[in-house]
């Protein structure tokens, strides 16, 4: 049987770029996938989603998403749908269910400990409104985000981190794509933004595939090889 390989797209979380998944692009490539990093807007759940969704909409052919942290968010919402996408990979990411926050799940269960250094900033939107948004204390961005990264890689990170908007991160989900598309799950043990035991939760609840790393919450930076794996479990998987 004959199959065409799936292209790859890659979402980014909050506080971080497309530059987060580098050490996942050459391999991915190099396993005959097209990949593509999308530069999550990273202002609101719904507007997020559709901007991914607007983007899944140009490729042609099978598509498998990966999403770190928010971006699973995002993802869950943009593929919702689309027939095209074959499988879902949550990075240390969340699996909300429809009428879920971020907040509410970080909250559900203990050992989050990243909000306790976000620091809101007011900035102005289009409309001429005041809106919050985000961002992690420099100083404690690498114990907390990037707690295995190397300690100047992590600086690196921390200084070129991009915000979140803050009503991105209380909007319940109004769309839940796992609930109809294969999902993989990656718990990364050391995880400080989304714990492990609220991984578990998520992942039993969706039925989906779970892989656990011992890793910070930027696994794709610190073990990008377990992190390809995954992705490529689930396009062979779901290969057609």
């Amino acid at each position: 049987m004959s199959t065409t390989k799936q292209t790859v797209v890659l979402v980014h979380g909050a506080y971080a770029d497309s530059s987060s998944w580098n050490g996942s692009i050459d391999a991915l490539q190099g396993a005959g996938h097209r990949v593509i990093a999308v530069a999550n807007p990273l202002r609101g759940l719904e507007s997020d989603g559709d901007y991914l969704r607007s983007v899944l909409e140009t490729i042609d052919g099978p598509i498998v998403i990966a999403g770190h942290s928010y971006g699973g968010s995002v993802m869950s919402h943009a593929a919702e749908g689309n027939p095209n996408v074959t499988a879902l990979v949550y990075v240390a990411s969340f699996l909300a269910e429809v009428g879920e926050s971020l907040l509410e799940l970080v909250e559900k269960f203990p050992g989050a400990q990243l909000g306790g250094a976000a620091v809101p900033t007011p900035y102005r939107t289009p409309d001429g409104s005041t809106e919050t948004e985000l961002t992690i204390d420099p100083g404690r961005f690498p114990q907390l985000f990037a707690g295995d990264v190397d300690r100047a890689v992590a600086r690196r990170m921390a200084a070129t981190q991009r915000p979140l908007a803050l009503a991105a991160f209380t909007a319940p989900a109004t769309r839940a794509a796992w609930r109809s598309i294969e999902s993989w799950a990656l718990l990364a043990a050391q995880d400080l933004a989304v714990p492990a035991e609220l991984v578990r939760f998520m992942t039993e609840r969706a039925d989906a595939h779970l892989v656990e790393v011992d890793a910070s919450h930027a696994v794709t930076v610190s073990q990008p090889g377990a992190v390809t794996d995954l992705i490529l479990e689930a396009a062979r998987a779901t290969a057609r």
